[in-house]
């Protein structure tokens, strides 16, 4: 969906622990959304490239090729109708509430994404990049139905494991690069654990409410449209968060890469020049396509 062109280098200096907000913006009428990018966090949100927390309720951007990374698509509970998603790898199907989606580019592949009419989707699009040594593998994806999620709940708290693993609880594992993406509701005062392995970074959003924040010796407040990204766990600790109201919260947690790429638009290659070819290819027609 959403796309900008940064450079990793590109990095403010950013303090462990420091908040970041979304930055607003929209696309015509149907389209609204809070924006994280990897130039915001000096290289801590390694290997999420981008976060747009959105509200969808029109046709937005058309048929459009990614390549390099992995677009994945995560719809909240509350959003209303089917969310069709088209691509080249020949999937035609509609996402419902609570689903999510995963599309590894790879070396090219081209999707659509849009709400069916009436629909209204509210979710996270996501940019994960991939290494290297994946950035030329074929195109691959995965399709999570919120019925086959583990849901994790106790005291005032309900979590949505939507992919990866939390405790001894397993979801599903994506096609590229392991990743745990957990949705979680806290009611007031209410407190959740979840356990995050060494050598695992950590970038956690406010969906809703206020929420505490805590990885070891790390800690923050997040506000609704908040973020922070927690470098990688030296060995297992426990991620704790603790609302002071009605709170949502996304969990987003993997193992950095820590290689230098270049991102431009819907592209993440290892060189200019690699980005240079991917968008001549898909000029060429080369990346795929899909009827509309």
């Amino acid at each position: 969906m959403h796309v900008d062109s940064h450079q990793s280098s590109d990095a403010a200096v950013l303090e462990r622990g420091d908040t970041i907000a979304g930055e607003p913006f929209s696309v015509g009428s149907g389209f609204d959304a809070l924006s994280l990018r990897h130039g915001m966090f000096s290289g801590e949100m390694d290997p999420l490239i981008m976060v747009d927390h959105f509200v969808m309720t029109e046709p937005t951007f058309g048929p459009h090729a990614h390549a390099g990374l992995s677009a994945v698509s995560i719809l909240f509970e509350d959003s209303r109708g089917a969310f069709h998603n088209k691509d080249s790898l020949g999937n035609d199907i509609d996402l419902m509430p609570g689903d999510l989606y995963w599309l590894k580019a790879g070396r090219g592949a081209v999707h659509d994404e849009k709400p069916r009419p009436g629909a209204r989707t509210h979710g996270l699009q996501l940019f994960v990049n991939l290494p290297a040594a994946m950035k030329y593998d074929a195109p691959d994806s995965m399709h999570v139905r919120a019925s086959d999620m583990p849901v994790l709940s106790g005291d005032g708290y309900r979590a949505r494991l939507m992919l990866g693993e939390s405790g001894e609880i397993q979801s599903q594992r994506s096609p590229a690069l392991p990743m745990t993406i957990l949705d979680v509701q806290l009611g007031k005062e209410v407190r959740f654990e979840h356990r995050v392995p060494s050598g695992q970074a950590v970038f956690i959003l406010s969906i809703d409410g206020t929420t505490g924040v805590k990885l070891g010796r790390q800690n923050a407040t997040l506000s609704r449209g908040k973020s922070v990204a927690f470098s990688r766990a030296a060995t297992l600790e426990s991620l704790v968060l603790t609302a002071t109201e009605q709170a949502q919260v996304a969990i987003l947690q993997a193992a950095p890469i820590s290689e230098p790429f270049v991102q431009r638009g819907p592209f993440a290659m290892s060189t200019q020049a690699e980005v240079d070819a991917m968008f001549a290819a898909h000029e060429a027609g080369r990346l795929g396509s899909i009827d509309t």
